[in-house]
């Protein structure tokens, strides 16, 4: 079950026809009542590790549960879809808690008087802005185990790569630098359970800080693309992988011999349909395509620009993203031969990438306007090179005709034929034209679009292409 197939067996409107004020007050109703139960967990814990206070509870597994068997919220849906038990209910609350009731876990401030020290016991962290407590895993052994190290052995367990925190991306565990402890990790609720669990929604991530890459869609349809034959023969070969990769790589077992994932190269000319090409794949394999921006992944600080991707990779592999590297040339290009700091780390960075690329069980789609710019050592693990070339002229009139819809007002003076014969523009850049004479329709007062605003756009391109008049 990968997480879009978790998502969808959670039903986003339980109460059929339901405002979302509806859906909001279900999920609040069962937070509240799981926030009650990890606040008495909580107070059981202290008393029981501190020996104060008078605690009816032995130990923390005598509190009563909320009963979720019949809860219609979102949060309630996926405890019973992966079957959690109360270790795993109190760290996904905990988890929540800095996002909806910080204060609740004001507690861990206390200090250790002895050594003027908040306790190493309790773990955590606070972060520049948020006032709050930030909860590590060492936060969530607390107070599941307090001091039993057998149980801090088990807890381990719920934060292995299998287990539906991480396989589904519902908790992000921050692992902050190398050599520290692994119950420092940084525990965290991602973005969009954090949005199941509060308003209902769920929302596809985006290009952010913290996650440098741009989701690609497309109202457009393979009918609009105009590619040629062997183009088109190159890209079904790449959908057919897609559909039949399992029964290729499991069910045939060439797992042994062959790589896992697709990777290829997508180069020509701007504006010749690389974008939208990576576009309708996706829409054909029901995959969601992410343009990775290079400039934001790319960083001065030693290490972080692995870092930066290793968190993208993490993210695709386990949603089976399509990742499509735009003018892959401004990171994948000839590594340099120089020996400064700076170019070795340079060539470190670049073979990062190229180790994460070759094990992206994924689509691995990379683009650039010149096949010569990339590096020899990624071109030797490609699986496909596609040549998108500029368009022939018949190929230009399709694109004329494909790209000015029945009801757009075309002047009888138009003449698509002549454009296409007489000016080698790639389809983008014919696109730009219409965009031109339409703005100029509406500019002008005029009713239609006429061969005259045409002709003006085309000269706009040319000239923004620096081609001779």
């Amino acid at each position: 079950m990968n997480q879009a197939s978790a998502l969808n067996l959670i039903e986003p409107d339980p109460l059929g026809g339901a405002e979302a004020s509806d859906i909001q007050r279900l999920n609040a109703d069962a937070l509240s009542a799981e926030i009650d139960w990890f606040n008495r967990v909580l107070t059981c814990r202290f008393n029981l590790y501190f020996e104060q206070g008078e605690n009816p509870f032995s130990d923390i597994n005598e509190i009563p549960v909320p009963d979720l068997s019949t809860d219609k919220s979102m949060y309630a849906q996926t405890i019973r879809l992966f079957g959690f038990d109360e270790r795993e209910r109190l760290i996904l609350i905990l988890a929540l808690l800095p996002n909806i009731m910080p204060q609740a876990l004001d507690t861990f401030f206390i200090r250790n008087k002895l050594f003027d020290k908040p306790y190493s016991e309790f773990g955590g962290w606070q972060s520049g802005q948020h006032r709050g407590f930030m909860p590590t895993i060492e936060t969530a052994a607390f107070l599941i185990a307090g001091g039993d190290i057998e149980k801090r052995f088990v807890l381990t367990e719920l934060f292995e790569p299998d287990h539906p925190f991480t396989a589904h991306n519902i908790l992000m565990l921050d692992y902050k630098q190398f050599g520290e402890p692994f119950f420092c990790t940084t525990l965290g609720m991602s973005t969009e359970y954090l949005n199941l669990f509060t308003t209902g929604e769920v929302h596809k991530p985006d290009f952010s800080m913290t996650f440098p890459a741009k989701r690609l869609t497309t109202a457009a349809c393979w009918d609009d693309l105009v590619l040629a034959h062997h183009v088109k023969d190159e890209v079904r070969h790449l959908i057919s992988w897609a559909h039949g990769a399992r029964t290729i790589m499991q069910d045939w077992g060439l797992a042994k011999v062959l790589k896992p994932g697709y990777r290829v190269l997508f180069y020509g000319p701007p504006g010749t349909g690389k974008t939208m090409t990576a576009s309708l794949i996706g829409e054909e394999i029901q995959s969601d395509v992410y343009r990775v921006d290079l400039s934001a992944v790319v960083s001065k600080y030693i290490g972080e620009t692995e870092k930066n991707l290793a968190s993208l990779f993490d993210q695709a592999e386990k949603k089976k993203w399509i990742l499509f590297f735009d003018e892959a040339d401004a990171l994948f290009g000839k590594r340099t031969q120089g020996s400064t700091a700076n170019d070795r780390h340079s060539n470190q960075e670049i073979s990062y990438l190229l180790q994460r690329i070759e094990d992206y069980p994924g689509i691995v789609i990379l683009a650039t306007n010149l096949q010569g710019n990339i590096d020899d050592a990624f071109s030797r693990r490609f699986q496909s090179m596609i040549h998108f070339a500029m368009p022939d002229a018949q190929q230009r009139y399709r694109i004329w005709k494909n790209s000015i819809p029945a009801q757009c007002p075309l002047a009888d003076d138009v003449d698509l034929h002549a454009l296409a014969d007489n000016h080698e523009l790639a389809g983008g850049a014919i696109i730009n034209v219409i965009r031109y004479a339409a703005i100029q329709v509406v500019q002008t007062g005029s009713d239609h679009i006429t061969q005259e605003f045409l002709d003006q756009g085309v000269v706009k391109e040319q000239r923004k292409e620096g081609k001779s008049l």
